[in-house]
């Protein structure tokens, strides 16, 4: 890290001379370095820099092979269309760790072409490419996806047999790891709380007080893609599993894309993500992916501004408090210290770093108060975001534990309550000849008003029977089974849809082609109340696993993400103090 805060200040010095190392007299024609001169140009610069002559030499020396690789690179594209990438490896498959990677390849090629070649050259299993915090797509040509002559392509592993335990060996891989969180979450996605929530568990998004939120469908299940990935990868991130983490999270990424700036704009989770995603960069040692990582911290910290107002006055008149949340800030200024002294711009870098040092004094735990506080039965995490939402008065943090405690505890018999009362009024439908199934959903779909939902099944009953009554058109029967569809799925999607043929087209892709055996049959009383509900419940048992396994990586307490312990923060801390010292040191 050094080297590269060495490096960048020379280039900025470079620059405001004029001076181009590849060059005459620097390099010779031969593309030697010139020896004399490079050490005459070390020796004016080691004193602008407070570093010895031969380190500065060092570094000038690195930056002019990288400009002459860099010329030639340019050369050879320009002649022969064949480009040069840097590979950001993972560290251990680095077999000198100073030294840069790179290959030569066309960009007209598949992804997977080139994955083939870093796997074999570079003697790695399975892998992921990375440009600009994306994920390459293996079945695409590298210059359909952006790929272009000098980038940084990163490269993650996705499992080695030979370095993991028997355990973990067990595990799926990170690419069906991915294939399953998907599938689980849009499982959760498309269940819309119609079902029973003992036997079908949903997820709903809700505020930063609980509430629910009432979002178009396509942008929820979009958002809950996204948060579902988040979640994944932040489990992992616990578990120090960076590169597995990476991609969940930049799936996350992706998944957020979908929904609308003014509500990325009104949740802190956008802006938690593009944290983590750094803070995996980091942990990779790839912050040399410099200017994603500096767009990503970017658009947390709009995000931050935009969610908790400019003095956080929004969050506190929410919260009552801004403490918990601290840390997404002091984790956001250590992140933009470290990338400003890697740009060279320490003065920058000790500013910031300030006030990471300042927060961090707050919001250290103090583990004598955090004793007192367990001691009196409270947990952990309970204790660390007391004392955070509290500034560490000890009083004041057991109150509001204590409270929020019987917040939480207020909000689960309210929904039990509210629980009870959906089974009294689905049992009461029921009495009056309605499916259970039907009766949920048409609950659901009124809001929790019995009577509303009396009058949706009856009216949805009247209309199943006069469409049930109807020949369906063989001409609009035709056109399903052109599509691929068969004759009596064709024949129940045209009857549920009243013969709209492109509505039943939807509906027979929404559900695979094959309809619930309740659908294929006529009606006997009512259908559910839009045809959009036929796929919104799966309780296949291979659809149950997949959404429990899923549910584990979801955190029970709606602030853990706001529970670090900040140790990874405090070694970082430490090691950025030390190299900003290094300047005053080579001073004295």
């Amino acid at each position: 890290m050094t080297e590269q805060n060495t490096q960048a200040k020379l280039k900025n010095l470079l620059k405001q001379e004029k001076i181009q190392l590849w060059n005459p007299p620097y390099t010779q024609e031969d593309n030697q370095p010139g020896d004399q001169h490079l050490l005459e140009l070390a020796q004016r610069y080691a004193p602008l820099l407070h570093l010895p002559a031969a380190e500065v030499g060092g570094a000038l020396e690195s930056i002019r092979i990288q400009a002459v690789r860099r010329g030639k690179g340019n050369q050879t594209f320009r002649e022969t269309s064949v480009a040069t990438l840097e590979l950001l490896l993972p560290r251990d498959a680095k077999q000198e760790p100073k030294r840069k990677n790179y290959l030569e390849t066309r960009l007209d090629l598949p992804v997977q072409q080139l994955v083939d070649r870093i796997t074999e050259e570079f003697s790695l299993k399975h892998i992921k490419l990375i440009l600009n915090g994306r994920t390459l797509s293996t079945d695409q040509r590298l210059d359909e996806q952006g790929v272009k002559n000098h980038c940084k392509v990163m490269v993650l592993k996705v499992s080695d047999a030979e370095q993991i335990s028997k355990e973990e060996e067990e595990k799926k891989n990170q690419s069906e790891s991915i294939q399953r969180t998907q599938k689980g979450f849009q499982i959760l996605s498309e269940r819309d709380g119609s079902e029973d929530p003992d036997t079908t568990p949903f997820l709903e998004i809700a505020d930063q007080k609980g509430n629910p939120l009432k979002i178009p469908h396509k942008e929820k299940k979009a958002l809950i893609l996204a948060m579902g990935f988040h979640e994944k990868g932040r489990s992992l991130m616990k578990r120090k599993q960076y590169d597995n983490a990476l991609c969940h999270l930049l799936q996350a990424d992706q998944q957020f894309s979908k929904c609308g700036s003014a509500l990325l704009s009104s949740v802190d989770n956008y802006a938690v993500l593009q944290l983590d995603v750094v803070w995996c960069y980091r942990a990779l040692e790839a912050l040399s992916c410099l200017e994603d990582s500096r767009s990503r911290l970017q658009r947390a910290e709009e995000c931050f501004l935009k969610c908790y107002g400019e003095q956080q006055q929004r969050l506190l008149m929410i919260k009552g408090n801004t403490g918990r949340e601290e840390v997404l800030f002091l984790r956001l200024y250590l992140l933009q210290s470290l990338l400003s002294y890697i740009e060279g711009n320490d003065r920058q870098a000790r500013v910031l770093l300030s006030k990471v040092e300042n927060l961090y004094g707050r919001l250290s735990p103090d583990s004598e108060k955090m004793a007192q506080l367990m001691a009196l039965g409270f947990t952990e995490r309970e204790a660390r975001l007391g004392l955070r939402a509290c500034g560490g008065d000890l009083q004041e943090a057991a109150i509001h534990i204590s409270n929020r405690r019987q917040e939480r505890e207020e909000q689960k018999q309210s929904e039990r309550q509210k629980r009870r009362t959906r089974m009294e009024f689905i049992s009461r439908l029921e009495e009056l000849g309605f499916s259970r199934r039907d009766a949920a959903r048409a609950l659901h779909h009124a809001g929790g008003d019995v009577d509303k939902a009396y009058a949706i099944l009856q009216d949805s009953s009247q209309a199943a029977q006069t469409v049930s009554q109807d020949t369906v058109s063989p001409e609009k029967v035709e056109q399903l089974l052109y599509l691929g569809f068969e004759r009596d799925a064709a024949e129940a999607a045209l009857r549920l849809t009243g013969e709209d043929v492109q509505s039943a087209t939807q509906l027979l892709l929404d559900n695979q082609g094959v309809l619930s055996p309740d659908l294929l049959s006529p009606p006997s009383t009512s259908t559910s109340p839009s045809s959009e509900e036929a796929s919104t419940s799966s309780t296949s048992p291979e659809d149950n696993e997949l959404v429990n396994e899923v549910l584990e990586d979801i955190s029970r307490h709606e602030e853990d993400y706001l529970d670090l312990t900040l140790e990874e923060e405090s070694e970082l801390i430490s090691r950025l103090k030390t190299y900003l010292n290094r300047e005053a040191a080579h001073t004295v």
